[in-house]
């Protein structure tokens, strides 16, 4: 099975991918050279591409260990529906992705995970750990502890359409005892993520 572990920055996401498993898939880091939005289309592919490829790397892990955690859901699709929510980017950009990941989807080469772990702390303990955690700069936390409410939204539609799937809360015990929510074959269905845009609240 393929876990998301979820949350907003400084959430503890990465410490907790690191003590239930030896081996994860890493969230994506910023290279300098993504696009700056200015071609919904092509920063949809970009973005669809970096996920893609995220989600290969998770099918491999999974079948080598038989559970791949991924420190962050490599859908990501979540990303700009949110800053949409918040009025930091436009509709445009996040039905653009819509439709690329769509297609990839349909090609079976990017999938909902089976369950995904979030874990959603209170502003000011995000704002503690980000403070304690002298490794990283995280420096647009601002923009993404705004993110928060909207990050919530979307999984609680989540949950709402495939039920039992979204856990909430980082497992103290790992995934030993999880039972996967769906069968493999619904991690590529198209009709879910139509579902899944069409019940989320209004962007804007």
């Amino acid at each position: 099975m393929i876990v998301a572990v979820e949350g907003p920055s400084a959430a503890g996401k990465t410490t907790w991918c690191r003590a239930a498993a030896t081996e994860f898939v890493a969230e994506y880091l910023p290279t300098g050279d993504e696009p700056d939005g200015h071609d919904p289309e092509a920063q949809a592919r970009y973005w669809t591409g970096v996920n893609w490829d995220r989600w290969s790397q998770a099918i491999a892990l999974e079948r080598r260990a038989g559970v791949a955690l991924c420190d962050s859901d490599p859908l990501k699709l979540h990303y700009s529906w949110c800053l949409a929510r918040i009025g930091e980017a436009s509709a445009t950009r996040f039905l653009a992705e819509l439709g690329a990941v769509r297609e990839a989807m349909r090609r079976r080469q990017i999938g909902f995970a089976d369950a995904v772990f979030l874990t959603l702390p209170e502003e000011g303990v995000l704002r503690r750990q980000k403070d304690s955690d002298t490794t990283r700069s995280r420096r647009t936390f601002e923009l993404h502890v705004r993110l928060r409410g909207p990050l919530e939204e979307w999984y609680r539609t989540v949950d709402y359409l495939r039920p039992g799937s979204v856990v909430w809360e980082l497992p103290p015990t790992g995934v030993a005892d999880l039972v996967p929510a769906l069968q493999p074959d619904d991690r590529y269905d198209v009709d879910l993520l139509d579902a899944l845009a069409s019940r989320l609240p209004q962007t804007g």
